[in-house]
């Protein structure tokens, strides 16, 4: 999901278009409180996942590293996501 400037810009037209200017920051606002929670929720997860690993010494370098560098990517792509919005403003 590579999403250019240009998409980017035809969809924020599309939404100024559908919803009107007046409600952008609302959205804008509800946009960042659902990523906020999705990545509070990720953060869960993965304290609990290595919590019970601990608990029952089952924890496995290779596959810790690996669920860490893919969670890296998924913050590193929402980052980015959100970076583009945060310059539009």
């Amino acid at each position: 999901m590579f999403i250019g400037a240009a998409e980017i810009m035809v969809i924020l037209l599309i939404v100024v278009l559908v919803f009107g200017a007046d409600k952008l920051p609302e959205i804008a606002r509800g946009l960042g409180k659902g990523m906020r929670q999705l990545k509070d929720a990720t953060n869960d997860i993965k304290h609990e996942v290595t919590k019970s690993a601990k608990e029952s010494n089952i924890i496995d370098t290779d596959v810790t590293k690996n669920v860490t560098d893919e969670l890296k990517k998924v913050k590193d792509d929402l980052e980015d996501f959100t970076g583009s919005l945060k310059r539009n403003k």
